[in-house]
């Protein structure tokens, strides 16, 4: 069976509700319009879904060319606008210091409202976790059946591990063997460089936020002892060598 990509999963706001596209445009920095901006507390850290699962229930809707983002909330409240941009702030991404502009205009209002507790909107240079090194990541299909058998489920939502790119063509967990290589996807060329070490993140439904699976303990029993880069690993991660257009579809292969 040919190698290929099944499904693509971008979201403009980290922690937000992850969405399937058909095409990304993939650079140095990541997906285009993928991870642009993260939310902050009062004290300047990065939140998500971890921290407040609630963010994933908020539907973020960004037009690169316009200049222009939506957040719409559970309940129907929508926040819109021309993006504005006001000074630069310190933030705390994880337990890097990264300099981040704060957003001007209705989102950070609307998220401290909806959210109970003082929030702002920033835009970084990068906001995926691993930086360049890890500006793309990569799941296939059938790692994710895998973890559904020992779940005991019909099948998981992708969503739920936000991950870049799916993949079908492949054994479950063929992908680990990639890491320290190359490999074509569509038309880039990305280099693996580790294993996607996973959080309590995973246990939440990509749509509700809700807690509703051990997925860390279901990854315990059968990936635990892996010899990966990260601990209880699903999934890999990479940089972009080589950017372009990545289509559903499109042929995936190792370079060397």
């Amino acid at each position: 069976m040919a190698v290929s990509v099944c499904a693509l999963m971008t979201t403009p706001v980290k922690g937000m509700r992850v969405s399937t596209v058909e095409a990304i445009e993939l650079g140095e920095l990541g997906a285009e319009g993928d991870r642009v901006f993260y939310v902050i507390d009062e004290r300047g850290r990065m939140i998500n879904g971890k921290q407040l699962g609630q963010l994933q229930t908020i539907v973020p809707e960004y037009d690169a060319e316009a200049q222009t983002l939506a957040l719409t909330f559970p309940d129907g409240t929508r926040a819109a606008g021309v993006l504005d941009y006001g000074e630069t702030v310190q933030t705390r991404f994880f337990s890097a210091q990264r300099d981040a502009r704060e957003l001007r205009g209705p989102w950070s209002e609307a998220l401290s409202n909806q959210l109970d507790r003082p929030l702002r909107l920033v835009r970084p240079e990068i906001a995926v976790d691993r930086g360049r090194e890890g500006a793309t990541s990569v799941v296939s299909r059938s790692s994710l059946r895998r973890l559904a058998e020992a779940a005991q489920r019909d099948s998981l939502d992708a969503r739920r591990f936000r991950m870049l790119i799916e993949v079908d063509g492949i054994e479950a967990h063929e992908e680990d063997g990639w890491v320290g290589r190359r490999v074509h996807v569509g038309e880039t060329t990305l280099a693996m460089h580790g294993h996607v070490g996973r959080c309590l993140i995973t246990s939440r439904d990509p749509e509700s936020g809700e807690v509703d699976l051990p997925t860390l303990d279901l990854l315990g029993e059968y990936r635990r002892d892996l010899d990966g880069t990260e601990p209880l690993p699903f999934g890999i991660y990479g940089e972009v060598l080589s950017g372009g257009a990545v289509r559903l579809g499109d042929p995936v292969a190792l370079a060397d």
